[in-house]
Parts: structure tokens; C-alpha cells; sequence
């Protein structure tokens, strides 16, 4: 009995083993990625032509004032020093104040991210169920009508500017048809109704059982999210195409066929399940562009997100919510790739 018992720890441990490994690997390569985001955020901040005690202080202020608020600022310390006071504030959370506003950075960013965050998920979904079927199709009938749709379709996207698509989109389906909410998230008179708890009201407003709210919130998340959406559609479609192409050449593929197996079974159980590992790096790497890389759009629909909150800060040298976003948003696609790294395991035996 007690020998099973051992054997059956040893086999228990023997399992853990190698998730343990990942996940300590994981972990220090993040650590060392995260550490050099900082130092590089941190040199950027100070080899910026900004002087951020003029920005405080002004043009007129006295010397000893910019003296006071230089030595307040540490500037006046050595840079390595400098730097491991930016790394102790960041890790406790505190990216400073901002100079726009007299805020914290942290709070600012916690009120503007979740707008970001909320467009760039229903842009997601939008591509991933559209685009993932759509490279498929392709690629089964390659060389079809279907087919040359989809990649006319993925070289408009991946051609066609997004500020461009953002501008005819509100002038055609908001100024002419008026089918969708106009710039912003919500019309004036929605504001403030629903109490704010996740900070995306499509949730809140669902929570609050609201629904007048959540209608007017969705009709103006419905565009900018489907031209981010197209945006990723082009991406995601283009490559499940690609990936499909090389599975349904294989020569395993056409035992498959030989043996009698259906079309259905030989497309979606074989060669889109060999994928699906491929597909979860490009689907987080498209969620994270989408994160990161929404400005444009959130400039041209007013969306009050973290694309915006940065250039508004870099318009007005703001450097410490410059770099504040800036680390978000790399964390960001740090935790995004780390996540489709353990994913591996799950889908991929070949990793257990």
C-alpha cells in the first residue's frame, strides 16, 4: 500500500515537473523582458528634448523655483539612481503625477484603459469569427470566387488606412444613413446613469439591467470596433489561409481522404486542428496591435482610450503618462504572448 502510494507521488510529481519548469522559465523571461522595457522606457524619458521642470514650472519661473522642483524631481541624482527610483516606483505601481491634470498617472490609466480594452476585445471577436471561417473557406477551394474574395478582401484591409475607413464610415453610416451613434461612447444624455464597475459600459450597463444604455453604448461601439475589426480580419483570415494551404498538402491529409473519412472530419478535424497553435499566436498578437495600436481610431471617434490618453500626453509633454502608457501597453504584449505560450501545452501534445 505504501509503495503505491509513493509510486503514486513520484508519477504525480513527474507531471508537475515540467509545467513547473515552463512556468519558472515563463516567469524569468519575463521578469528580464519587463526589466528591459523599463530601462528603455526610462533612457527615452531622458533623452527626450523635454525639459520636464519647465513643463512644471514654466518659462518664467525663477531659478531657484526650477532649482527646488529639479532637486524634488531627482534629476539631480546619478542616472543609475535614477533609474532604480523609476523601477521601485513602477513596481509599487506609481508612475507619477501627471502634468496636465495634477493626477496620478495609475489612476488615469485604470480610467482609460478599460475603453481601449473593451473596443479592442469586440475588434477581436469581430476578426476571429469572421476571419478564421473565411481563411478556411479559402483555402479548401483555392483558387474559387471565394477564394479570390478573401484575399481581395484581406489587401483592402491590410492596404486601405484606417483613419480613412474611420472618416467615411462616420460620414456614411453616421452622417447620412444615421444607422450608428456619432464620436464618443455615449450621447450626453446616457452620461453618469450607470454606476461604473468594470469601466466598459457595454458590461456595466448589462449589469445594471439598463438596457436604453446599452443599446446607445452599442451603437457607438459598433463602427470603430468593426473597422478594427475588418483590420483584423485581414490579418487573421489571410494567415488561417496560409496555415490551411500547407495542412491540406500533406500527405497525411490524403490518407485521410483515402481511408473514407468525410470532408467535414478531414478540414476541421485534422488539418484546422494542426493550426490551432499557430492561430492562437496570431489571434494574440492581432489582440494586442489592437490594444496598442487604436489611436488613429480613437482620435477620429473620439473614444476616450489609452491611444488617445498617450498622444494627448506626448502633444503636451506629459512624459510621465507618455512613459506610464507606454509600459502599460508593453506589459500588455508581454502577458498576451506569455499566455499563448502556456496555451501551447494545452493544444499541442508535443509540449506536454
Amino acid at each position: 500500500m505504501a509503495l503505491t502510494e509513493n509510486t503514486r507521488e513520484r508519477r504525480v510529481r513527474a507531471s508537475l515537473a515540467p509545467w513547473l519548469k515552463a512556468v519558472l522559465v515563463a516567469l524569468g523571461s519575463v521578469s528580464i523582458t519587463m526589466l528591459g522595457l523599463l530601462f528603455v522606457t526610462f533612457v527615452i524619458g531622458r533623452v527626450m528634448p523635454i525639459d520636464p521642470v519647465l513643463a512644471i514650472v514654466g518659462e518664467r519661473a525663477s531659478q531657484s523655483t526650477y532649482d527646488a522642483v529639479y532637486e524634488q524631481l531627482g534629476l539631480d541624482k546619478p542616472l543609475l539612481v535614477q533609474f532604480l527610483y523609476y523601477l521601485w516606483d513602477v513596481l509599487h505601481g506609481d508612475f507619477g503625477m501627471s502634468l496636465l491634470n495634477a493626477r496620478p498617472v495609475s489612476e488615469d490609466i485604470a480610467r482609460v484603459f478599460p475603453a481601449t480594452l473593451e473596443l479592442a476585445t469586440l475588434g477581436t471577436l469581430i476578426g476571429v469569427l469572421l476571419g478564421v471561417p473565411l481563411g478556411v473557406i479559402a483555402a479548401v477551394r483555392r483558387g474559387s470566387w471565394i477564394d479570390q474574395i478573401a484575399r481581395v478582401v484581406a489587401l483592402v484591409g491590410y492596404s486601405m488606412p484606417i483613419f480613412w475607413l474611420g472618416l467615411m464610415g462616420l460620414l456614411v453610416f453616421y452622417g447620412v444613413l444615421g444607422w450608428v451613434g456619432g464620436p464618443g461612447r455615449l450621447d450626453i444624455f446616457y452620461q453618469d446613469i450607470v454606476p461604473s464597475r468594470t469601466g466598459m459600459i457595454l458590461i456595466d450597463s448589462a449589469i445594471a439591467g439598463d438596457w436604453g444604455v446599452f443599446r446607445n453604448a452599442f451603437s457607438h461601439i459598433i463602427l470603430p470596433a468593426t473597422l478594427l475589426g475588418y483590420y483584423s480580419l485581414a490579418y487573421i483570415s489571410r494567415m488561417t489561409r496560409s496555415f490551411m494551404l500547407e495542412q491540406l498538402s500533406a500527405e497525411y491529409i490524403t490518407t485521410a481522404r483515402v481511408k473514407g473519412m468525410s470532408e467535414r472530419q478531414v478540414i476541421w478535424g485534422h488539418a484546422f486542428r494542426n493550426i490551432r497553435v499557430q492561430l492562437i499566436t496570431v489571434i494574440a498578437l492581432s489582440y494586442a496591435n489592437l490594444l496598442e495600436g487604436s489611436v488613429l481610431t480613437e482620435i477620429i471617434f473620439s473614444w476616450p482610450g489609452i491611444g488617445s490618453y498617450i498622444t494627448t500626453a506626448l502633444l503636451s509633454a506629459d512624459m510621465n503618462a507618455v512613459l506610464g502608457g507606454t509600459v502599460v501597453v508593453g506589459l500588455i504584449f508581454i502577458c498576451l504572448n506569455l499566455f499563448s505560450d502556456l496555451l501551447y501545452r494545452v493544444f499541442d501534445p508535443r509540449a506536454k
